[in-house]
């Protein structure tokens, strides 16, 4: 039985027999069932047993048959105003891989490093953040590995080298890929679903600026310290890569495209406008400027404004490759979520967790983080966020804590998992190359992971303390 099949069925049975159990003491049974989905649609994540969007829709079947909420109110909790948000950075982000501007600011970024090894991988590495931080994880990585491919060839790496920079580079990427997401709430998707939940259950907005203010620092803090624990555990003061002879294989960039001098003041603009954002708001009907409607308004520009070629900047038939499945899945997790708290689940584990209350802050948001940290390698980081924030919610309630104070320090740690070729989109493009020792990628990803708890908390701290 392959793992797929033995997810499914094992999501089943866990499933029937929760159903078949009564209830824990002080547990409503609505709340029990919604444990029981709970559980099922994370293991169903954790294995892929059934496509991720696909889980996602288990919410809108099976709640209002559990009597928790009815179908108008459950329909209704996969929307969420950050969706447009989302979409519109991947329209933008579309535009960006269409003119070909990533692969410009990649290669500009790498012809710039020291030729050294040290020197490549930290390159690759700040531009792989870099990149991050406006296209998904992903697609970052599908951009930056064929280039490291290519340096790696030119200094006659061996295929299925593991050791030294071809390793650490692989390493450095994945690792980047996810870190750099952390910087904007458009970095990663798991950034967008937790600002929702934050909002949604919590009461605080966070908007693009103000996400970028906590994002940006844990990044330009995390990337030296991941790049140096590469370094340490692929032993790279050994390695012999000729560094300067593959800085010479890069190329150089042809001359800036009508397409890409179109795309970039446009996407200043969206920038500057999300920067401006709480000056220009007050000129505005109320909510009438969020986020996610400048993110939209610059899309939509894209498809009016012309490419220098008789087309536009990007078509429908280009835009259509958007993640609508991510999207779906945001909902999933939103819906997840409020039948979580609709049905008492959340106050349940809230109350239960309520001792750690009495803990220290500092020991509190440690023990919170590093909890999810642990989650978020085994299971996917969407399912982590839906999962976690409803409980934190209810902690908080009976706690009286500042939420930004944990609620961020949590949100960074669901994306944090680097221990696992299976764990991100990035490490399994990374792993896919051959390039990669398991126990190295074990032994930096956990060591990453440890430094990560108090990275995440103190930062945040720090940021807020300002």
């Amino acid at each position: 039985m392959n793992g797929r099949m033995g997810g499914l069925l094992g999501g089943l049975a866990v499933f029937a027999l929760m159903l078949l159990l009564p209830a824990p003491v002080g547990m409503e049974v609505g709340a029990w069932r919604i444990a029981a989905l709970t559980v099922l649609m994370a293991i169903w994540w954790m294995t892929e047993a059934m496509p991720l969007t696909v889980t996602a829709l288990l919410p809108f079947l099976l709640t209002p048959l559990f009597g928790v909420m009815t179908a108008n109110e459950i329909a209704g909790e996969y929307y969420s105003p950050i969706l447009f948000l989302l979409l519109g950075g991947a329209f933008l982000a579309l535009a960006i891989e269409r003119v070909g501007l990533h692969r410009r600011l990649a290669v500009a970024i790498l012809r710039l490093a020291r030729p050294t090894s040290a020197g490549l991988i930290f390159a690759f590495m700040a531009a792989t953040a870099l990149l991050s931080m406006f296209i998904s994880n992903t697609s970052t990585a599908l951009i930056m590995v064929p280039i490291a491919l290519a340096v790696l060839a030119a200094g006659d790496v061996a295929e299925g080298e593991t050791g030294g920079f071809a390793g650490a580079v692989m390493m450095g990427i994945a690792f980047a890929a996810s870190i750099g997401g952390l910087g904007t709430l458009v970095g990663s998707p798991t950034n967008a679903i937790a600002a929702g939940l934050i909002e949604k259950q919590l009461g605080v907005t966070i908007g693009f600026l103000d996400w970028m203010r906590f994002g940006v620092p844990v990044v330009l803090i995390a990337i030296p310290i991941a790049m140096l624990i590469l370094m340490r555990v692929q032993r790279l003061d050994r390695d012999t890569f000729d560094a300067r002879g593959a800085a010479v294989a890069l190329g150089s960039n042809p001359a800036w495209s009508t397409a890409e001098r179109r795309v970039v003041p446009l996407l200043g603009l969206v920038f500057a406008a999300w920067v401006a954002q709480p000056w220009i708001e007050p000129l505005v009907p109320k909510g009438a400027l969020t986020d996610g409607t400048i993110a939209i308004a610059g899309a939509m520009l894209l498809f009016v404004i012309p490419d220098g070629s008789g087309r536009p900047l990007l078509n429908w038939k280009e835009a259509d490759r958007a993640p609508w499945g991510v999207i779906m899945m945001f909902g999933g997790g939103l819906a997840l979520a409020a039948a979580m708290t609709q049905s008492g689940l959340a106050a349940w584990l809230g109350n239960a967790l309520e001792p750690l209350g009495t803990l220290p802050l500092f020991l509190l948001a440690a023990a919170i983080v590093a909890l999810t940290i642990l989650i978020t390698e085994f299971a996917s980081n969407v399912a982590t966020a839906s999962g976690i924030m409803p409980v934190l919610a209810a902690l908080i309630a009976t706690t009286g804590i500042d939420p930004v104070l944990l609620a961020l320090p949590v949100a960074f740690a669901a994306s944090w998992g680097f221990m696992l070729p299976s764990g991100t989109g990035p490490n399994a493009l990374a792993w896919s190359t051959g390039h990669i020792a398991l126990p190295r990628m074990l032994g930096a990803g956990a060591a990453l992971d440890v430094v990560g708890v108090p990275l995440l908390i103190l930062t945040v701290w720090a940021v807020a303390a300002l």
